[in-house]
């Protein structure tokens, strides 16, 4: 940062700002993934949350996101038939699918990060270990606010009115 901040007050606040502009360049540079991919960015990020997890269930899929079956189950069909994962049947359970990676697929997609991870690793190199742990220890507390604070607006409360979208979900239109 080119210029001294004033006191706590203005660094919380620049901080905020900051990650907001963060947030939304990181949505962005995933949009412009998913669209050299011909997937979405909801298929995309589904498509990483497997690479992370490792095979796993539609459910478990479905239960990591938030999104209704239905909802993964289309998600699975575009990754599938995009050659990014592939269904199994899961042998403790023939009820169930399990969804596997194609890993060579998955490894045309992890170039197109390449440069990101690049420059990303130069940027690192600016900090001193301590401060890439002091990152690291905001990165990951901030994760875990943010799923927590994902769950909240999941689950509402009686007295939140409901969205547009949660109209119409019930059969009912939102206001245009």
């Amino acid at each position: 940062m080119s210029r001294r901040l004033g006191g706590r007050a203005e660094l919380l606040g620049a901080l905020s700002m900051a990650g907001r502009q963060l947030s939304a360049a990181t949505i962005m540079f995933h949009q412009a993934i998913a669209d050299r991919l011909g997937l979405n960015p909801t298929d995309h990020k589904c498509m990483d949350l497997v690479a992370l997890s490792g095979a796993m269930t539609a459910g478990e899929l479905a239960e990591a996101t938030g999104l209704t079956t239905g909802a993964i189950t289309g998600v699975v069909d575009r990754l599938e038939a995009a050659g990014f994962v592939r269904r199994e049947d899961d042998p403790r359970d023939r009820r169930r699918v399990i969804l596997r990676l194609v890993p060579a697929r998955y490894a045309q997609a992890g170039r197109l990060f390449e440069h990101l991870s690049r420059v990303t690793a130069e940027l690192a190199e600016r900090y001193s270990d301590r401060d890439l742990a002091t990152i690291l220890d905001f990165m990951t507390r901030s994760r875990e606010v943010l799923r927590e604070a994902t769950g909240e607006l999941r689950r509402g409360s009686a007295s939140d009115p409901p969205t547009p979208r949660r109209k119409a979900a019930r059969g009912r239109p939102g206001p245009s």
